[in-house]
C-alpha cells in the first residue's frame, strides 16, 4: 500500500504544534506495518537544507500566481522519503502561517501538488494508492481529486483542530483553479467565504480526527459551526488517538535532562527539579510542588483560568513554570505574573523543545486547563517522564487521563487528575486534591507517576487503526 502524506510540519524542521510531531512519528509507525509513506511538504529552506540531497522529479509551471514550481524528492534525516514543493514565493520562511497574504494561495498550490501527486504519480514509478491531508490547509487536496473526476486515489482527511478552519474570500476561487459550481454548501462554501477545512470534510472519501472524545464532541458544539456536516459525513469519521514517538520522548535517553531516569529509579528525578528551579529563577526548594504549563497561548487552552487561579497557587505555595507564546494578552499577563511572584512563578517565552523536555522530566505536575483539545500530546508526553498530568477532562485529555479518585487509586488505575467545569473554582478543586497527595502521601504520588509512565503511549497501536482504517477505504 502507498499513502501520500501532506501538511505543512515536520519535527524537528518546522514546527508549531503537534502537527508537526505527528507528520514525524506516524509515517514512520505506518512503515513499521509495511505501508510505504511518503510525505509532501512545502518547500521551506529548512526542509530543503534537511534533505539534501535534493533530486527535481515534476516541473508544475506557475501554480496559483507564485511563479514556476516543481516537486523535489529527498529524504529527511530519519530515513523518511519527502517530496518538497520549491516554490519560493509562497515558502521563503520558515514560519508557516506568518505571511498572511499568501496564505491561501500557498496552501492551495500545496493542496493542487498533493492532487497532481495523487493523480500522476512523481515519474519514477512511484504513485499513491491513497492521499492522506492533514488539517485545514492541505483540505482542498481531496477537493481537487473528487472535482477532477476518476481515475483518482481514495482521500483522507485528518481533523488536528477544527478551532482552525482556513476561511478566505470567495473571490479566490478562479485563482485557487476551483470551478464556479463547487461554491455551495455541499461544496467549498462555507457562509460566504471559502472554506478550506469544510471542502476537506465534504469531498475526502474518510475522515479521521485525533481521539475518539473528540470525534463526538465535534458533532455538537464543539464543531464550531461544522457540526452539520460532520454529522452528515459521521459514518465516515473515525477518532484515532494520537502516540508518543517513543525514540524522541524516553527520560532514560534523553540528552536533555542532567540525568536520565526511569520508572524504578525516580529518585534520578530530583536533580532535573533543583536544576529546573535554577535555571528559571524560581527558588530552589525540593520540597515545593512545582506545576508546570507547555502550551500555545490561546483562548481555547484554558490559560486565563490559570491565571485567575494564582492566588490560590500564592497562597498555598506552589511554583509555576510557564512555556510557551501566542496571543500578546496572555504573554503580558504571565510575565506581568512573574514580576508579582518573583521566586514563585517563572515564565519563558517561545518555542524551546530542549526547556520543554527539562520540564516534563523537572516538574510534580503538567496543568492543562484545556477548554478544547482534540488530542494534546503534552499530557502524554508528561506522564512519560513522571510529570503528573491535571487536565480538564475534554477531548483525548479525557481518553488518556484516568482521575485519581479514592477508588481509581485504590485499584492501580489513576493516571492524574481531571476536572470538569472550565472555570477557575474546578481547577482549584483539582489542584487542591493533587497537592494533597503530593504533600501527604508520599508513596501514592510515586506509585502515580509510575502508572502513567507504565501507561502504553506509543505510536504502534494508533499506527494499526490507520492501516484498518485505509484498508476499509481502499476496498470500498
Amino acid at each position: 500500500m502507498r499513502v501520500l502524506f501532506t501538511g505543512t510540519e515536520l519535527f524537528p524542521h518546522v514546527k508549531v504544534g503537534g502537527l508537526a510531531d505527528v507528520m514525524a512519528a506516524l509515517p514512520k509507525a505506518l512503515r513499521a506495518q509495511g505501508v510505504d509513506v511518503r510525505v509532501l511538504l512545502p518547500g521551506y529552506p529548512a526542509l530543503k537544507r534537511a534533505a539534501v540531497p535534493l533530486e527535481p522529479l515534476v516541473a508544475l509551471g506557475d501554480l496559483m500566481g507564485g511563479g514556476e514550481a516543481r516537486i523535489l524528492l529527498g529524504r529527511c534525516p530519519a530515513g523518511l522519503p519527502i517530496y518538497l514543493l520549491d516554490q519560493p514565493a509562497f515558502f521563503h520562511t520558515d514560519t508557516p502561517y506568518a505571511a498572511a497574504g499568501t496564505l491561501p494561495l500557498g496552501f492551495g498550490a500545496l493542496s493542487w501538488a498533493a492532487a497532481h501527486l495523487g493523480r500522476h504519480g512523481d515519474g519514477h514509478g512511484w504513485c499513491p494508492d491513497l492521499v492522506h491531508a492533514h488539517d485545514w490547509p492541505t483540505g482542498l487536496a481531496p477537493a481537487y481529486l473528487a472535482l477532477a473526476g476518476a481515475p483518482r486515489p481514495r482521500t483522507a482527511l485528518t481533523i488536528h483542530n477544527l478551532a482552525y478552519q482556513g476561511l478566505f474570500p470567495a473571490d479566490l476561487l478562479v485563482p485557487l483553479g476551483l470551478p464556479e459550481d463547487c461554491f455551495t454548501p455541499g461544496g467549498v462554501e462555507f457562509y460566504g467565504r471559502i472554506g478550506f477545512l469544510k471542502a476537506g470534510l465534504m469531498y475526502a472519501d474518510g475522515l479521521t480526527t485525533v481521539s475518539p472524545t473528540y470525534a463526538q464532541e465535534i458533532l455538537g458544539p464543539a464543531g464550531l459551526g461544522l457540526e452539520g456536516v460532520l454529522q452528515h459525513r459521521n459514518g465516515s469519521l473515525r477518532g484515532i488517538l494520537n502516540g508518543v514517538d517513543e525514540s524522541v520522548w524516553d527520560p532514560a535517553r534523553d540528552p536533555h535532562l542532567p540525568r536520565p531516569f526511569d520508572r524504578d529509579h525516580l529518585e534520578a528525578r530530583r536533580p532535573g527539579k533543583l536544576d529546573l528551579q535554577r535555571s528559571l529563577g524560581l527558588q530552589e526548594a525540593p520540597e515545593a510542588f512545582l506545576v508546570a504549563v507547555v502550551s500555545r497561548f490561546a483562548g481555547e487552552k484554558g490559560l486565563d483560568l490559570v491565571l485567575e487561579a494564582l492566588p490560590w497557587f500564592a497562597g498555598h505555595g506552589i511554583q509555576l513554570a510557564v512555556l510557551g507564546q501566542g496571543e500578546a494578552d496572555l504573554e503580558a499577563r504571565f510575565l506581568a505574573a512573574s514580576r508579582l511572584h518573583p521566586g514563585q512563578v517563572a515564565v519563558h517565552l517561545g518555542y524551546d523543545e530542549a526547556l520543554s523536555h527539562r520540564i516534563y522530566g523537572g516538574a510534580d505536575a503538567l496543568l492543562v486547563p484545556s477548554r478544547h483539545e482534540p488530542c494534546g500530546l503534552t499530557q502524554m508526553y508528561a506522564m512519560r517522564y513522571g510529570a503528573v498530568p491535571l487536565v480538564r477532562a475534554t477531548g483525548g485529555l479525557a481518553d488518556t487521563v484516568t482521575d485519581a479518585t479514592p477508588e481509581a487509586l485504590k485499584a492501580d488505575r489513576a493516571t492524574g487528575f481531571t476536572f470538569l467545569e472550565p472555570d477557575s473554582a474546578a481547577l482549584e478543586a483539582a489542584l487542591g486534591r493533587a497537592l494533597g497527595l503530593f504533600r501527604d502521601h508520599p508513596a501514592a504520588w510515586t506509585a502515580l507517576q509510575r502508572r502513567g509512565m507504565a501507561r502504553e503511549a506509543g505510536w504502534g497501536p494508533s499506527a494499526r487503526a490507520y492501516l484498518a482504517f485505509y484498508e476499509k477505504l481502499l476496498r470500498a
